[in-house]
């Protein structure tokens, strides 16, 4: 959903599987409200024989809500479509770290 469509958009959803752990969303979002950790494995899909290759896991990734001004900026800049605009909006919170959502809240 796009909120140029004029549908709206409350929060933004994260595609977990979509997800390559490229960081263009963490360099690209203007307020650095986006957090990020992976590691590497070896690609479980490489032909047996085949030289081995590596591929990103996302081990976290965290929206500040406190600091992200829904710019979309990340929506529009994630190669792999893992980041989309939701219709639902973040919980409000009673402490600042409340309002920092990670992957099952982001689901």
């Amino acid at each position: 959903m796009s909120a140029v469509d004029g549908s709206g958009h409350g929060r933004i959803r994260l595609i977990e599987p979509a997800c390559t752990s490229c960081m263009l969303c963490v360099r690209e979002c203007p307020v650095w409200c986006i957090s990020l950790d992976s590691h590497t494995e070896p690609d479980p899909d490489v032909a047996p024989g085949a030289r081995v290759r590596l591929v990103n896991v996302l081990d976290r990734f965290v929206i500040d809500w406190n600091l992200c001004m829904y710019c979309g900026i990340c929506v529009e800049e994630c190669p792999f479509d893992a980041l989309e605009w939701d219709t639902a909006h973040p919980a409000a919170g009673t402490r600042s770290d409340d309002l920092r959502h990670g992957v099952a809240d982001l689901a």
